[in-house]
């Protein structure tokens, strides 16, 4: 893989090989994304400007998130010549990291292999430490547990990331516009703007561009002090706002927050930021090793007994079972 300035990884004699190793329960969109560009640039260039291998880990076919399953090419450690290999995860990604897989992405990134991953498969490369000190990102659902597992990584929550010889994006529709860009720097802009046509995906964005709407677009609020009122609560999971400190924010009432809060939302200011932080706490839960009660200080709680019974109330589960 390549970033701006940096040689082409090309196969001499042939279409670049990129090899997808799809983890179960991945994503099904992101793998989409990923491999039908590099269809479409072959079509339109009139020759293999690429070609693509499924790999999993034991060789056997491999169920996605959706309940699909595709047969694979061949297994992960039986597979010579890994130039460029792209790990795809989903849903619960720590149940397939093992010291095999380790060794595996190690045994790659020594012999010089670009390394990318989709989706949370950024998780199963920096466990295995090949993402230290390389800009990457994931998800927007799992992103502050990966921020606070891997402080060696440089951890963005833009669309994607290509740093030297590491690639990583959200997953979803991200894969497609890395992908794109990846034509682009190999092939020029003409390609890859004729590939972005040919699904109907215009303009093509751009890496540092946020996943994530807006909070007024993703709740349709037109209120601007609203929505200024929901920004600062997303902006603060980390502690417990209170309606004063909103209110001194954006210029409302207390009453006049109450009635837009229950208008919008159906529920007051302080049980919706509540419900954030507790959301965020969830995420922490599933994707971290963070303890039970560092992530309850971190989501804003101050005690474990509080996190617990508040988890239990919002989840119908003690925390624990989260994991």
């Amino acid at each position: 893989m390549v970033s701006a300035g940096a040689a082409v990884s090309t196969s001499v004699g042939g279409p670049s090989p990129v090899d997808f190793l799809l983890v179960p329960k991945f994503s099904m969109m992101a793998f989409a994304a990923a491999v039908e560009p590099l269809r479409v640039a072959n079509r339109l260039a009139g020759k293999d400007l690429y070609g693509w291998r499924i790999l999993t880990v034991d060789g056997a076919p491999v169920e996605a998130s959706n309940g699909m399953s595709l047969i694979a090419d061949g297994r992960l450690d039986g597979a010579a010549d890994l130039p460029r290999l792209v790990v795809c995860a989903g849903f619960e990604p720590q149940l397939h990291y093992d010291r095999a897989l380790r060794a595996a992405l190690r045994r790659i990134a020594r012999a010089g292999g670009d390394l990318g991953a989709m989706d949370t498969g950024s998780f199963l490369l920096a466990w295995a430490g090949l993402l230290d000190f390389y800009r990457a990102t994931t998800h927007w659902e799992s992103l502050d547990s990966f921020q606070e597992q891997f402080p060696r990584v440089q951890v963005t929550s833009f669309l994607f990331e290509i740093d030297r010889n590491r690639f990583t994006c959200a997953g979803g529709t991200a894969a497609l516009d890395m992908m794109l860009h990846i034509i682009r720097l190999e092939h020029g802009p003409q390609l890859a703007a004729a590939v972005s046509e040919q699904f109907i995906h215009a303009p093509i964005r751009r890496a540092d561009e946020a996943q994530r709407m807006a909070p007024p677009v993703r709740h349709g609020i037109t209120h601007r002090k609203l929505a200024r009122a929901v920004t600062l609560m997303e902006s603060r999971l980390e502690e417990k706002l209170s309606c004063v400190e909103i209110c001194h924010e954006t210029g409302l009432s207390e009453r006049q927050l109450e009635r837009l809060f229950h208008r919008h939302f159906q529920r007051s200011p302080a049980r919706y930021h509540r419900d954030l932080r507790l959301q965020r706490a969830k995420a922490l839960l599933q994707y971290s090793d963070m303890s039970v009660m560092e992530i309850g200080i971190a989501c804003g709680f101050g005690s474990l007994a509080h996190f617990s019974r508040s988890y239990r109330g919002w989840s119908g589960k003690p925390p624990r079972a989260e994991r």
